[in-house]
Order: structure tokens, then C-alpha cells, then sequence
């Protein structure tokens, strides 16, 4: 945790997931019960709160290894394992084997997918101001060429950020886009591009299709990239949001995932869900609007504020 302030927006943000299922479990510790009747219930709020079914049985079987006979005497410890548990599941994923250290190539290139509403483009403004304020040179790259309001959000955030747009006429093929935007990022010494997408149905084959056909394209014009490739999803669509990611991983290779708006759900539990079923880690959680309210995920403190 980077310190006392942070952690503290971090529970801030956390509130309702901390009171829609911390909370109950915290709750559920210090009622003197059977074990199998505390587990059955320890179950349906993990399951209410989209964890999902095969991290909610790998938490229940990993407790019921590790509960001795009158554990309901000691609650303390009882939560403290299973926050240990979460914690172990959270820090699993560790992306791509082989894969170059962040920002080892320059220049270095991060796509951004998702569906529409999740707040790519935003997600974009805040992590260019994050590199920016790191001393780097962004290049943002307006591939959502299919609605003039993206063209014009991205805009307003390189001037906000202070970092260039490429950008080309609405309804233009974005793959052109993109290939513009290596050559631009290499003659202008950027050091990170980061591209917006469009928000492409992921029941839609065909405008898969055109991320794949994007993500080519940079591949050609610079080996080995896009170095990141960042799927963006809502915490409020719960178990939506992990069915989402699995459409998207089997074509693209997510390399990470971006988790917008879980100050605004009472579950939250989905980034448990998708790191122990899909294996890919979670790279940053959004907490609020703000430009500051973008952050690095941590598992340990991520669990330490839901149970605070």
C-alpha cells in the first residue's frame, strides 16, 4: 500500500462492497454456529457477490482444510485465513510468460478494449496522465472511429494531460489509424501510445474481428507489439463482466485487465472471479471519477479495505 492517505481512499471507494459482502462475512464470524451451517452461508455471499462458483469453492474447500474444531471461538483468525485465501487467489495471476518489463520498449504500445460504457476513454485520460507525470512523452490514438464524440473526448483529454491525438476522419478504417500512429510515435519520440477502441458487442464476430485485424497491423510496424493489451471492464455488470473477459481473451490475449467504477457496486467480488477462472491479473481498479482514482491494483490491500 503506498500509505495511510491512499488506503484510505481506497476503503472510501470500497464502501459499498465492504458493506455488501466484508461486512456480512465479518458478521457471519461471530455467530456461534455449526460449521457446515456457517460455510453454506459463507457460500451464498461469495455467490451474491460475484465471486463466482469456482472461487467461492476454492476459498470453502481451502477453509475447511484449515478449520479445526471450535473455530468458531476464535473468529479473528478464522477471517484472517480466509482473507489469506482471497489474497492467494488475487496474486495468482502474473501475466504473460516471456512478456517485456512495462515500458522496456520504446516506443511502448497498450491497446484498450472493451464494450461500450466502461470507460475506456477515460481510462485512457488517466493513465496518460499517470505516465505523464512519470517524466514520459504519450501519444494517444483516437481508433474509435466510428463515433465523432470519442474522437472529440480523447481530445479534450490529451489537452488536459498535455499529450498529443492521432486521430483520422470519423467512419475511417481504424486500422489506418493505428498504423499511423507507430510511424508518429516513432518520429516523435514518444514513449507510450496508448490506443482507444471502438466498443465493439462481444457477441459481434465481425468487430473482433477488426480488433484482431488493429492488433496485426501494430504488430507488422512494430515487433512484438501491442505490448499491452488492456480489456476494460464495468464492476457494476458483475458475472457479465467475467463472460465478457472470456469472449475477449479467447481473441485477442488479454494481457491484463482494467476494473472501472466498484466504488459504484455492492459486489466487487468479480476480480476474484476472473483471476481464479480466467488467469488474468487485474492490473488496475477504478474507485471514482476523479483523475487520481485510477490505481495499480493490490491484492493485499484491495482485501484488507473490504474487510476493514
Amino acid at each position: 500500500m503506498e500509505n495511510q492517505g491512499f488506503f484510505q481512499r481506497l476503503k472510501q471507494g470500497l464502501t459499498r462492497t465492504r458493506q455488501g459482502w466484508g461486512q456480512k462475512l465479518g458478521a457471519l464470524f461471530q455467530r456461534p454456529a455449526g460449521n457446515e451451517e456457517v460455510m453454506r452461508d459463507m457460500e451464498e455471499i461469495l455467490i451474491t457477490a460475484d465471486v463466482g462458483i469456482q472461487a467461492t469453492q476454492k476459498l470453502l474447500d481451502a477453509m475447511r482444510q484449515q478449520v479445526l474444531q471450535g473455530w468458531e471461538n476464535n473468529p479473528e483468525e478464522f477471517s484472517s485465513r480466509l482473507q489469506n485465501e482471497i489474497v492467494r487467489i488475487l496474486m495468482e495471476p502474473v501475466g504473460i510468460a516471456g512478456a517485456p518489463p512495462r515500458l522496456s520498449v520504446r516506443p511502448w504500445i497498450v491497446m484498450l478494449i472493451g464494450v461500450n460504457g466502461v470507460g475506456k476513454t477515460t481510462t485512457i485520460g488517466k493513465l496518460a496522465d499517470q505516465y505523464r507525470r512519470d517524466g514520459k512523452k504519450v501519444l494517444l490514438v483516437a481508433a474509435d472511429t466510428f463515433r465523432a464524440a470519442a474522437i472529440e473526448q480523447l481530445e479534450i483529454w490529451g489537452a488536459r494531460v498535455g499529450a498529443e491525438v492521432i486521430k483520422h476522419q470519423p467512419g475511417q478504417d481504424p486500422s489506418g489509424v493505428v498504423f499511423d500512429a507507430v510511424h508518429a510515435a516513432r518520429k516523435r519520440g514518444s514513449d507510450v501510445v496508448l490506443i482507444d477502441t471502438a466498443g465493439r458487442l462481444h457477441t459481434r464476430a465481425p468487430l473482433l474481428e477488426e480488433l484482431k485485424k488493429m492488433s496485426r497491423v501494430i504488430g507488422k510496424e512494430c515487433a512484438g507489439a501491442p505490448h499491452e493489451v488492456l480489456l476494460v471492464l464495468d464492476a457494476t455488470i458483475g458475472q457479465n463482466a467475467l463472460q465478457q473477459a472470456k469472449v475477449f481473451k479467447e481473441a485477442l490475449g488479454v494481457t491484463g485487465i482494467v476494473l472501472t467504477k466498484l466504488d459504484g457496486t455492492a459486489k466487487g467480488g468479480v476480480v476474484v472471479g476472473i483471476q481464479e477462472e480466467l488467469k488474468i491479473p487485474v492490473e488496475y481498479i477504478g474507485i471514482g471519477e476523479g483523475i487520481e482514482d485510477l490505481h495499480p491494483f493490490d491484492p493485499a490491500g484491495f482485501v484488507r479495505a473490504i474487510f476493514a
